[in-house]
């Protein structure tokens, strides 16, 4: 808001400047009774100001094509008015339409698409140069015309910054998106693969409980319900984001969990059947550094899930996190024996995969493998000052 403020504010100050020049070439026009051809040039100053002043989008052939045809008219009046006016016309050549001119060549060299704006602003800046030429070919006159054409050369190099500067931020949006978004088909695998296992396994419990113990099937779907809800919140943040994310730049791409709900995490897995599961915390967690928290998150999220597909065998899981001045160790332990190779019809799982590189970014490391004492051990490390590093 503040921005469009400054932007409208120097838009009504080069309005207001413009407005006194075009004062001072009517007055001139008037004492040196050309009139017509004075108005002829505030109106040309009028047609340029129209072009630069309204608010372009990135990359517009429209705005090329105008000053295209703007610059052609500037060249053309400065000719005839140099060929059969001489110095009869005044020596105020249009300071209005000088002005307004440099205006369109910022703007172009700013908005302008690439193939159109290189010629149409050449044309303008010799428009821009040749203008003083209508009050005569005197040396005043063409340092005069040297001098327009640096300030015109000086207009195309804020306009170019400009665009460079508007493009590296561009860029830079792009490249945070991109990670975004793969950081989002990370997430979309941890979440939704966790809370469909789970629905998958409580399905299977109530099938086998359903005339033994009714109760415990209300139970196992009142589970089966609230994974599902959370399950179809998480697609409809994927829906939202990939349907239009230019639009919602800032739109979630994944919900936010952390260490804090880690006890969460593990009650559900334990309520949902199968092995037992226990949650131990050795150290003070509050104040993690929120990528700690979330990659620690998601490090027990993808091995309780690993768990549920492979591990049938497993009675017990322990789930140990310890903090310690430097570091957070996560620590995921089942008692049963380690996941089988997948067969040749079978899709190998992305699940580790795209864990490594999540504990990687934030410069930690994770191991998966049978414990001494047997059964299976996902370990990970997540340095605590690393990001200060």
């Amino acid at each position: 808001m503040m921005n469009l403020a400054l932007l409208r504010m120097g838009q009504l100050a080069a309005l207001g400047a413009l407005a006194l020049l075009g004062i001072l070439d009517l007055h001139g026009g008037l004492a040196s009774g050309s009139l017509e051809v004075t108005v002829w040039r505030v109106g040309a100053a009028i047609a340029a100001a129209a072009v630069w002043l309204p608010a372009h989008r990135q990359g517009s052939a429209r705005l090329p094509r105008a000053a295209l045809v703007l610059g052609t008219h500037s060249l053309l009046l400065t000719a005839l008015l140099f060929l059969y006016g001489g110095t009869s016309y005044n020596s105020l050549w249009g300071l209005a339409e000088s002005a307004a001119l440099l205006g369109v060549l910022m703007v172009v060299s700013r908005r302008g698409r690439s193939d159109w704006a290189l010629p149409a602003v050449a044309v303008v800046l010799l428009a821009v140069g040749m203008l003083p030429l209508r009050a005569g070919s005197e040396s005043i006159v063409i340092t005069f015309g040297l001098i327009q054409a640096l300030a015109g050369a000086a207009a195309i190099g804020v306009g170019i910054y400009l665009r460079t500067l508007e493009g590296n931020r561009q860029r830079a949006v792009d490249a945070i998106r991109a990670e975004q978004r793969t950081e989002f088909a990370r997430d979309l695998h941890d979440f939704i693969a966790h809370h469909v296992t789970g629905i998958v396994v409580q399905a299977q419990g109530a099938r086998f409980i359903a005339e033994q113990d009714p109760q415990r099937v209300l139970l196992a779907l009142e589970q089966i319900e609230q994974a599902g809800a959370e399950t179809m919140a998480s697609m409809r943040r994927m829906v939202g984001v990939l349907r239009d994310p230019d639009s919602r730049p800032d739109a979630p791409l994944a919900p936010v969990s952390g260490v804090s709900d880690l006890e969460t995490l593990v009650g559900q897995f334990d309520a949902a059947g199968g092995p037992s599961a226990r949650l131990h915390v050795d150290g003070e967690l509050a104040g993690l550094p929120v990528e700690v928290s979330t990659s620690a998150y998601r490090v027990v999220m993808e091995a309780l899930t690993n768990i549920r597909q492979h591990a049938v065998e497993a009675s017990s899981v322990d789930v140990l996190i310890t903090r310690t001045p430097l570091q957070l160790m996560v620590r995921v332990r089942n008692d049963g024996p380690g996941p089988r190779t997948p067969t040749v019809r079978e899709r190998p799982g992305y699940g580790l995969v795209g864990l490594a590189e999540r504990v990687r970014a934030v410069g930690g490391r994770i191991t998966a493998g049978p414990g001494v004492g047997g059964g299976w051990i996902v370990d990970a490390v997540l340095p605590l000052e690393w990001s200060n590093s």
